[in-house]
């Protein structure tokens, strides 16, 4: 009997655990400081933030890293739905937001059922950017006062122009509080996330940046004794664990507002999963992501999370990117990471109460920067203004008022862009008075609601000039446009001009399945074109309009 082909596939498995093992160990890494950092941005209760955090990585590693369809992307608590946490805890209290992620992970995974993945991804990109980018700004603005051991503002507006007092508690030494000591632990911490690869020898440039600095900072401020906040963690872990608040939900008026948020968070954590997926399919040459299944996995982790207490998860691209860059070959890199991080908050608690939260803060004030890309400015600028506009317009509003709302703004700004450029009509016009000829070029679409505009520009025409009408750069015309030149045809007829429009060339142009969408009838060829009295008759399958 031959074993070679068993032999073979069990050793290709050893190799592939093998590189797998080693990925989810560099992803925990990666995944702890950011885990604790998150809870306590999302506002969290402080002595439970470790724990809620670290559980919903857990649950992103085993759950969703067991059934998700992306095998390479690694679930977790996300920095872009930080923010919108912590405006759901000051409006509705910690109590309910388990209650809101459950929905959110119910309306997902009904999402998933009906194969609505491919939708979340029809979001145009300077959306995309704005919302990254505005949740780095609100990110940056919170996390800077927590990184002097202050408390943050009322709103990310506030933060934001608040900042120039916390540098001055950061540079000028209270009495009372330790400002100062936390600003120099936060600002050792940037340091080192921002040198370490730079700096350091080959060999060390596999540890994470982030787990570096805030294992330095924390032997700092365990050495020197240094007198600012470290983060609380229960004894347990099911200590961290909290039912959704169901008391004084009775009627439809008590779940609406509930209902919504949930969708809302839904999207927006959908649309942040899938496009972290597609990103981390051009890294790798393995499996694609089959996003029916991923958004449902994402579901079922959220309802979970809710159930739990925890945050809520989406793909995560920090996570990801690491996963793949550290050699990743299958789903078992994801599992792991959730089992390490499981293990080490049930077993080594003691260690997380070391870590001084201003340097948990600083990764985040960190990753606030990281998001707010220039290089997304520079790609959308290639693409036209209107794609700036839409970007900076969506960054103002999340920031002036929240993330839902913003990216609500950033999407009904392209929509008009969308319509505008369907709907769009430019006519110039060149007159040669001594041929007695007047000659528009249509370019666009001469749609019913450019009706007006054409009907303008065909009125300002002499009398008894020969018109000739281009529709070279059209990209599509419909019924009412057609039916108006024919009839201001007839009008200008009677006053001595002439209609002449190249008939066969827009025919050919215009067609469907090989067929012509209009046909001829009647009339002769006269100067490349048919004459403006044959009439341009629909053919029975060409249906409302004219395009190409």
């Amino acid at each position: 009997m031959n074993n070679s082909k068993p032999t073979v596939a069990l050793a290709g498995w050893i190799s592939s655990f093998g590189h797998d093992l080693l990925a989810s160990i560099v992803v925990f890494l990666v995944a702890l400081p950011l885990c604790m950092g998150i809870a306590l941005a999302s506002g969290v209760p402080p002595e439970k933030a470790a724990s809620v955090g670290i559980l919903s990585g857990v649950i992103g590693g085993l759950i969703v890293g067991c059934i998700g369809g992306a095998p390479l992307q690694v679930s977790g608590p996300a920095a872009g739905l930080s923010v919108m946490v912590f405006e759901l805890t000051q409006q509705y209290g910690w109590e309910k937001v388990g209650l809101i992620v459950l929905l959110a992970g119910a309306f997902q995974l009904v999402a998933g059922l009906f194969q609505l993945g491919q939708w979340f991804r029809a979001v145009s990109p300077a959306v995309v950017q704005g919302m990254l980018a505005g949740i780095g700004v609100l990110i940056f603005a919170s996390q800077f006062h927590i990184m002097v051991d202050d408390q943050p503002r009322g709103s990310g507006l506030m933060n934001l122009l608040s900042i120039p007092e916390a540098v001055w508690k950061g540079v000028v030494p209270d009495g009372n509080v330790s400002h100062d000591d936390a600003a120099r632990v936060g600002l050792l911490t940037i340091l080192l996330t921002v040198l370490w690869k730079p700096l350091v020898p080959k060999p060390l440039k596999h540890l994470p940046a982030p787990l570096v600095a805030v294992t330095v900072a924390t032997a700092a401020t365990v050495l020197l004794q240094l007198p600012i906040k470290q983060v609380a963690v229960p004894e347990n872990l099911l200590d961290a664990v909290q039912l959704p608040a169901w008391d004084g939900l009775r009627g439809y008026a008590d779940w609406q507002p509930l209902l919504l948020t949930g969708l809302a968070m839904a999207i927006i954590a959908s649309a942040e999963t899938l496009l972290c997926a597609t990103a981390v399919d051009q890294m790798h040459r393995g499996p694609r992501t089959r996003y029916d299944r991923e958004l449902a996995a994402q579901g079922v982790g959220n309802m979970l999370c809710g159930l739990l207490g925890a945050l809520p998860i989406t793909g995560v691209i920090v996570r990801s990117a690491a996963n793949v860059e550290a050699g990743a070959r299958s789903r078992a890199s994801a599992i792991l990471h959730g089992c390490w991080l499981l293990v080490f908050v049930c077993l080594f608690p003691f260690i997380l109460r070391w870590v001084p939260t201003a340097a948990l803060a600083a990764i985040l004030v960190y990753t606030g920067y990281k998001l707010v890309n220039p290089q997304a400015i520079r790609t959308l600028w290639s693409y036209g203004k209107s794609e700036l506009f839409i970007y900076f317009a969506t960054i103002v509003a999340i920031v002036a008022t929240d993330l839902l709302t913003g990216v609500l703004i950033g999407v009904g700004l392209s929509v008009i862009k969308l319509l505008y450029a369907f709907t769009g009509l430019t006519i110039r016009c060149r007159q040669d008075p001594e041929s007695n000829r007047t000659v528009l070029y249509l370019r666009g679409a001469a749609t019913f609601l450019r009706l007006p505009k054409l009907a303008t520009a065909l009125e300002a025409v002499r009398p008894n000039t020969e018109l000739h009408v281009h529709f070279e750069e059209l990209t599509y015309i419909d019924h009412a446009c057609l039916d108006l030149l024919m009839t201001w045809e007839k009008q200008h007829e009677a006053t001595g001009g002439d209609l002449v429009i190249d008939w066969e060339s827009l025919t050919a142009r215009f067609h469907t399945d090989g067929r012509s969408r209009y046909t001829q009838r009647g009339g002769t060829a006269r100067d490349g074109g048919m004459h403006g009295r044959e009439n341009l008759v629909a053919a029975p399958d060409s249906g409302p309009g004219t395009q190409y």
